[in-house]
């Protein structure tokens, strides 16, 4: 790759409005988040057309900080990368419109970018020498999923959700409880001084031969039990409910990495923050000689660095770009 091709990063396919400076492969000159968390709480979740006009309004001054910080201007940008799928569709196409929008008039390459092997690339900004294959967890609000990683470009899907992703689940239970969206990391902190064998809930698919999931029926689950025990210690109900959760995730993955001969799982996604997850992961992984990766916290939840650090790939080593007339697929698969 061009040590010195400057690609900026966008994504914008929820409630994140990330903009991103790279140069070459994982020099990392900006990484700009703004969350709409507060902007979405007082519904309880994200409102499409609510994160499409905050997108609106954020996006152009984030682009030129991002560009302040890494001490450049338009004329230094060599590509254009933005997140086309999947995701909610009004977010999606204002940054992938605005991106295509700056590609057009500076004359430079574009790139639609798959969010979910964006997760992906996040390892490589975060671990750059450990190259493919591994095995990859990918586990945030709308998506999880094992990935056989063979080589960056080349995946093969091993497992999905068949309904509800455990990042969805937290925010659902969270919900139930009485925490503010996103609740993850509420969860995570009460569940820290809970009992997780206070409750025994189910271990929905934990044991089934294939590796997809399923996390509707933890949520109903958790829902029928407050309903029966309306003062039931929430730092109890959080940490059995995690417990579930880990348990599922953690079962699953190192089952993955074993079938499939490998000896590295990569934990990424916004879930991949949380402390018990990683805890156990961690455990376990060393207990049957299995490597296991998570990038930092600012590489977890949505960014733009991973968009880029992809894009950037997919271009300059893959020879990839996209056509101005690409458009936004909220239910991309990998």
């Amino acid at each position: 790759m061009t040590t010195s091709l400057y690609t900026l990063g966008i994504e914008t396919s929820c409630d994140e409005t990330a903009v991103a400076i790279l140069r070459g492969d994982t020099d990392l000159r900006a990484n700009l988040v703004y969350s709409q968390a507060k902007v979405h709480a007082r519904y309880g979740g994200v409102v499409p057309e609510v994160a499409s006009r905050d997108h609106l309004r954020k996006l152009p001054y984030l682009v030129h900080a991002a560009l302040a910080e890494a001490g450049i201007g338009f004329a230094d940008v060599g590509l254009v990368a933005a997140t086309y799928g999947p995701g909610l569709i009004g977010p999606l196409l204002v940054g992938l419109s605005y991106g295509k929008g700056i590609a057009f008039g500076r004359d430079i390459p574009f790139i639609g970018v798959n969010h979910l092997e964006g997760h992906l690339f996040a390892h490589r900004l975060a671990h750059p020498d450990d190259s493919p294959p591994f095995m990859g967890l990918l586990v945030s609000g709308g998506h999880t999923a094992l990935v056989a990683v063979h080589d960056y470009g080349d995946y093969q899907l091993v497992g999905t959700t068949v309904d509800d992703a455990a990042g969805e689940a937290l925010d659902k239970v969270g919900k139930l409880l009485g925490i503010d969206y996103p609740a993850g990391a509420e969860i995570d902190r009460l569940a820290a001084e809970g009992n997780p064998r206070a409750v025994e809930f189910p271990r929905p698919l934990m044991a089934s031969p294939g590796f997809d999931f399923s996390f509707a029926g933890l949520k109903t689950s958790v829902r029928y039990y407050l309903n029966k025990h309306p003062d039931a210690n929430v730092n109890d109900i959080a940490a059995s409910f995690l417990a579930s959760v880990v348990d599922v995730l953690v079962t699953k993955a190192i089952a993955a990495v074993r079938r499939h001969h490998l000896n590295k799982l990569v934990v990424v996604g916004g879930v991949a923050a949380n402390q018990h997850l990683r805890a156990r992961l961690h455990a376990d992984g060393a207990a049957r000689g299995i490597k296991v990766f998570f990038p930092p916290i600012k590489f977890c939840t949505d960014n733009a660095a991973m968009i880029a650090a992809c894009g950037a790939f997919r271009h300059s080593a893959l020879g990839e770009s996209a056509p101005f007339s690409l458009t936004a697929v909220p239910t991309l698969s990998i």
